[in-house]
């Protein structure tokens, strides 16, 4: 990987795919719909910590400055989480339309999100962070 943009890009596709899969599996009220859906949130809570835990932390101390872009960004990680957690209690309680009710909505937040992480946030990590690439990657990936 030769950037924080293409290596947490492709990681933000990934989780893409596999939300794709969790939706299509609770439109077909697939018993294995809340299998897809822990699958998924175990994705992006990875994901969500490599930025919380490494990535945003460089970049606030790089930056000198951790009321930015990062604030904004934890913030709308906790949106997400919370609609993680509502999914799964739809799923849970069998109401695959309230599922994908509630889907929708974070499909617009994350489409929100990653683009303001893949156009802004990631390049300016690019820049301030190149010498750290290494490190820092090795961090995300030993992140459990």
């Amino acid at each position: 990987m030769h950037t924080f943009s293409e290596y947490l890009g492709g990681d933000h596709q990934r989780c893409d795919e596999l939300f794709a899969l969790a939706e299509q599996a609770a439109a077909a009220r697939d018993a294995k719909a809340a299998d897809a859906h822990t699958r998924f949130v175990d994705a992006m809570e990875h994901h969500l910590r490599m930025e919380e835990d490494v990535l945003f932390p460089a970049f606030e101390e790089a930056a000198g400055n951790s009321m930015g872009p990062t604030a904004v960004m934890r913030h709308e990680h906790g949106q997400m989480r919370e609609l993680f957690r509502q999914m799964g209690e739809a799923l849970a309680a069998g109401r695959f339309d309230d599922y994908l009710g509630t889907s929708e909505t974070l499909l617009i937040l994350m489409q929100q999100h990653n683009a303001k992480e893949e156009q802004m946030l990631y390049p300016m990590t690019d820049r301030m962070l190149a010498g750290r690439l290494e490190e820092l990657l090795l961090q995300m990936r030993d992140l459990q």
